[in-house]
């Protein structure tokens, strides 16, 4: 039978798309009050090689690059943390157009998870208007892709990335125990 348990603290990150570098620094800034400061950061990458999603509401040639925090939170900040996200990338709009996009997730040692305000049907509600979806999952000693994941996720440099951060959370986590 299984009993309530509070889970593991998990460690938390910022997927953030847009042209203007400047704007990523200071949506870092803001989180980095809430979760410390940036421990890990992908290589920025070409995110419209990708899709062109945005590119009617960001324009062309977008870069991406994700971030991961210093301080472990429990699981569940993640419906505050896209709730603050969404706070900045309001305030960088123009013409009702954002500038940035800003996904939060975490990660923990079976999974990576992120949060959106879109429902699908591979996406669980979480509260406050905010679902979230295993994007990837840890198996066999290595991240990997599920049928919705999105395609930069599964680039061999960013699973790379991730099993580098998995470890040092690894360690942060025997080091609380």
């Amino acid at each position: 039978m299984s009993k309530p348990c509070i889970p593991e603290p998990v460690v938390f990150f910022l997927a953030i798309t847009g042209k203007d570098q400047s704007l990523w620094e200071v949506a870092l800034k803001e989180v980095a009050l809430h979760l410390g400061n940036v421990v890990f950061s992908s290589k920025v990458y070409d995110f419209s090689s990708f899709t062109s999603y945005y590119e009617k509401e960001m324009g062309k040639n977008l870069k991406k690059a994700l971030f991961f925090f210093e301080k472990l939170m429990p699981p569940e900040f993640l419906i505050d943390l896209k709730h603050i996200c969404y706070e900045i990338e309001n305030r960088f709009k123009v013409n009702d157009c954002r500038r940035i996009n800003i996904d939060p997730g975490y990660l923990n040692l079976s999974k990576l998870v992120l949060s959106t305000f879109k429902d699908f049907s591979h996406r669980i509600y979480l509260g406050r208007s905010v679902f979230a979806e295993v994007t990837l999952r840890f198996k066999k000693g290595k991240f990997e892709p599920l049928e919705w994941t999105y395609p930069d996720y599964s680039q061999p440099e960013i699973l790379e990335f991730l099993q580098k951060v998995r470890l040092w959370y690894k360690e942060r986590l025997r080091g609380a125990n």
